[in-house]
């Protein structure tokens, strides 16, 4: 580890210190083949822990802070993480009407879920003091991600910071190119990857993992874990050398550990009563059964115990978890009498509703998620205002978790950051499934209402809208479906169950998500509430999920549908495209929009012109979508001599009639070349409006087009003929 005296300064010797600030300190190593640097001691002086840290030209600060004592009345540990995005760190001003960063991106929201989920079990359990972590984005470069550095900048700000915490842990990005796995890969490595995966750990475990996939073998994946696990073993080691040189000693809290006596006490009079309330697979039944033993607990330990209302709530709820927790270690018992291998009752059914574009319906359990897909021209896909290189998102996947999905009134307030990260699982799992535009040109949202809630509601939205997405006629790679394992540690003990419902995600250590089709994993997110997981807990909860992933396509889904329809809804728009010189792109157009607008306005059509040429015409009717394609090829490509048109007549002259074959381009038909016989006046076969066939015979020097009726009649006739 090296010393010097600033960002731009040169190396200064071991132990020096900037003249200028008496705390600042630099310390430098090599990360993934570059280098890192930190800062700290320069700025936010006031905040418990504080550093800066850049790798290339990305710089991320991140600040900690605790309140001095625990809010009245707090019974959970308040951690909050926002990570910043501002506009200024690539140069861009806000596109917003005010001017200014206000509700932060989606990226951003699940960037601080990344950052949280290894973090938040490291901090003492029964500490209630508030706890902010904040990391903002002050500068980058598209070939150094942000998201990693401000991982390791909070972790680093945590360390040095007098707040109690069992860390540190770091994070790293591990991509797939060519069959070589790359850690921290660049914007163009990224653009080729197989495999987008994020690996939080401490030195010993792995924290966190979150990961997109094009349908990656768990061999691979877990060889892709444990390779950016080496890696951060050396930042481990490196944030340990800086908290050893600049680090405040941790402070003491108020402990809110529940009393012994007052647990063993509740203990005693309950836990029969408990264990006969837990033991159902009905969460509602589980509730009501709840209820009174709860009452009856407040009813004769608040007078005794006056001033630990809330340990007694917490004492209830470590109850419970003894409870469940001792029926899987001890008695491989599940509250539903379930295998520890064995999935809930499934059920799929598609087609539910009447003119939405498609509709999936995924029932395992008591979890049930209703997801409907829609299809829309490219032009309706989301634009991006954020910092990173993508600016559009073709495929939009929205999940609701309303109150009554788990038999609560609260009031509907939008989504909140669950809902956005579930979302966003489930668009990642079925994003490497979708065909590219060139082969299916729409823009895709499904949304997922989850109808009931008891466990899994993410995995859930996977399968849901997998049959959605069949159902609309989307022409996906493979199907895709969801599983969740659960995790149960004592010691060195572990067991694993597959598709756990609520309780045991409360009440466990882990909520391990996989999403994949029969060839490979598409999407994993890990919740973990313990120190972390080790290799054998990994290998054994992609082994579970598979076999569990593989039943589910094969007995329930597929059966429901086998596979996409051949065609998209009748009351979905129908797409046609195509590809046009650049140069003809303004004919297309037209002055002021005037000729698209024309076509859009007869065909009844929506038409999408991209800057490369490709076209794009959308219309309910597949007939007006065709008719409309030929006016825009006709309009970009040079009429041919040979070449027949349906056009409009627009002028009438003694001599003959003009006929439009496009906007902007019409040429005259003769008298003589109106009909097989001799035609004494042009009113007699045509008028203004009508709508003619037409063959190009001749092209003059000056571009002037000779059209005639009768030769276009009598050339169709012949190929009917035929």
């Amino acid at each position: 580890m090296r010393l010097n005296a600033g960002f731009n300064a040169k190396p200064a010797a071991v132990g020096r210190r900037s003249t200028m600030l008496k705390n600042h300190r630099t310390f430098q190593t090599m990360f993934a083949g570059r280098e890192l640097i930190v800062e700290t001691g320069k700025t936010s002086e006031l905040a418990n822990g504080s550093c800066w840290v850049r790798y290339g030209e990305t710089v991320v600060m991140a600040n900690v802070t605790m309140s001095a004592k625990p809010r009245e009345g707090v019974d959970f540990f308040p951690l909050s993480v926002d990570y910043e995005e501002k506009l200024y760190a690539v140069g861009k001003i806000p596109g917003s009407f005010l001017k200014r960063e206000s509700r932060p991106s989606e990226r951003a929201i699940l960037t601080s879920r990344v950052i949280d989920r290894p973090i938040r079990p490291l901090f003492p359990k029964d500490m209630r003091n508030d706890v902010s972590v904040v990391a903002t984005v002050l500068a980058t470069d598209v070939d150094n991600s942000p998201e990693v550095v401000a991982m390791t900048a909070v972790a680093i700000a945590i360390s040095i910071s007098d707040i109690p915490w069992n860390g540190p842990v770091a994070s790293v990005s591990v991509g797939l190119v060519d069959g070589k796995f790359v850690l921290n890969p660049n914007i163009e490595e990224r653009a080729k990857s197989d495999l987008d995966l994020t690996v939080a750990s401490s030195g010993e475990k792995i924290v966190m993992i979150e990961a997109g996939a094009n349908e990656v073998d768990d061999k691979t994946m877990l060889d892709a874990i444990m390779t950016g696990h080496e890696e951060l073993k050396h930042i481990i080691d490196f944030i340990n050398e800086i908290k050893a040189e600049v680090g405040k000693p941790k402070i003491e809290f108020e402990s809110m550990e529940v009393p012994t006596e007052l647990f063993d006490a509740i203990k005693e009079m309950a836990i029969d009563r408990v264990k006969e309330a837990l033991d159902t697979d009905d969460k509602t039944v589980r509730d009501e059964r709840l209820l009174p033993i709860i009452g009856d607990i407040h009813a004769k330990f608040d007078e005794l115990y006056p001033e630990q209302i809330p340990v007694i709530d917490e004492c209830i709820y470590k109850l419970q978890k003894y409870v469940v927790r001792r029926w899987l270690l001890d008695e491989q018992k599940r509250v539903d009498g379930r295998g520890m291998d064995e999935i809930r009752p499934l059920a799929a059914e598609v087609g539910l509703l009447p003119r939405v574009h498609g509709s999936g319906l995924f029932t395992r359990g008591q979890t049930q998620v209703l997801s409907i897909a829609t299809l829309g021209p490219v032009s309706d896909e989301q634009r991006l205002d954020g910092i990173d290189e993508n600016t559009f998102k073709r495929y939009m996947h929205n999940y609701n978790f309303p109150s009554y999905s788990v038999g609560e009134t609260k009031p509907s307030r939008g989504p909140g950051r669950r809902e956005i990260g579930h979302g966003a699982l489930a668009e990642r799992a079925l994003v490497p499934v979708l065909p590219s535009e060139e082969e299916f040109p729409y823009a895709i949202r499904v949304v997922s209402e989850v109808l009931s809630s008891n466990g899994s509601t993410s995995q859930g939205s996977i399968c849901g809208s997998t049959l959605a997405l069949m159902d609309a006629g989307v022409p996906i790679k493979a199907p895709v479906a969801g599983i969740s394992c659960g995790l149960i540690t004592e010691g060195d003990r572990f067991m694993t169950m597959v598709d756990i419902q609520g309780l045991e995600d409360f009440f466990g250590d882990m909520d391990f998500k996989v999403g994949g089709t029969h060839k490979g994993i598409t999407a994993i997110q890990v919740d973990i509430k313990i120190d972390g997981l080790t290799p054998e807990i990994i290998a054994e909860a992609f082994e579970k999920t598979r076999k569990a992933r593989l039943y589910i396509l094969d007995e329930i889904m597929l059966k429901a549908l086998h596979k996409p329809r051949e065609e998209v809804s009748k009351y979905a728009p129908k797409m046609l495209q195509t590809v046009i010189p650049i140069d003809k792109i303004r004919d297309v157009i037209g002055t002021g929009g005037k000729v698209i607008q024309k076509i859009c306005a007869e065909y009844d059509v929506k038409i999408d012109i991209n800057e490369d040429g490709h076209v794009f015409i959308l219309g309910v009717e597949m007939a007006n979508a065709k008719s409309a394609l030929a006016v825009v090829e006709t309009i970009a490509k040079d009429p041919e001599i040979g070449a027949i048109y349906k056009g409009k007549v627009t002028r009438i002259l003694n001599f003959g009639a003009f006929v439009e074959i496009a906007p902007g381009k019409e040429g005259l038909v003769h008298i003589s070349k109106l009909d097989f016989h001799r035609v004494e006046k042009v009113q007699d076969v045509v008028n203004e409006g009508d709508e003619v066939v037409v063959k190009v015979v001749e092209i003059d020097d000056q571009g002037r087009i000779n059209l005639s009726r009768k030769d276009a009649i009598a050339e169709l006739q012949a190929k009917n003929k035929k």
